[in-house]
């Protein structure tokens, strides 16, 4: 078995000594000034002051069956307050679910939260469009319930002959 790093083979016997001329520099870019008209791009178009219709007309809603959570009902979001927002709205969700694992037979196992994006058709605008909130939780069983304890018992008494060999 051989644990070689170099292409000879062995431990530490031959390493390639590369040539150390020095890289081709790379030259700065013309500057460019604010005012002139080759700054003028497509998306420049697209993006003005305030929002466009689409932007000022977007609703958010929870599709959710947790009634405690926000955005119940629709109700608009700016795109620069989206991540904030959605954030904030699926962070509720996480909390219902780290106080649904607290109770008795519960664990919470993970919760993982997902914000999606989407870029406005109009404005070309970035904006996170929703999120996911996915949780794992594992149930146990009540070891406390008397008639589970007696099945239990009355399980083990049933079953603790049925593996007799007399040939044995």
């Amino acid at each position: 078995m051989s644990l070689s790093i170099s292409a000879l083979g062995g431990y530490d016997t031959f390493y390639p000594i590369y040539s150390a001329t020095p890289v081709n520099r790379v030259d700065a870019a013309d500057r460019v000034s604010r005012d002139s008209e080759n700054l003028k791009t497509e998306s420049d178009d697209k993006v003005k002051k305030g929002e466009c219709q689409t932007c000022a007309k977007r609703k958010y809603v929870d599709g959710s069956n947790e009634f405690n959570v926000s955005f119940k009902a629709p109700g608009h979001i700016s795109p620069e307050n989206s991540a904030a927002k959605v954030m904030a709205h699926e962070q509720q969700h996480v909390a219902n679910a780290i106080a649904e694992g607290s109770k008795p037979n519960k664990e919470l196992i993970s919760a993982t939260v997902s914000l999606h994006t989407s870029v406005c058709p109009e404005c070309g605008r970035t904006y996170v469009s929703g999120g996911t909130t996915d949780t794992v939780m594992r149930t146990t069983s009540d070891t406390s319930n008397p008639y589970a304890e007696l099945q239990q018992r009355m399980n083990r008494n049933f079953s603790a002959g049925l593996n007799f060999d007399m040939s044995a």
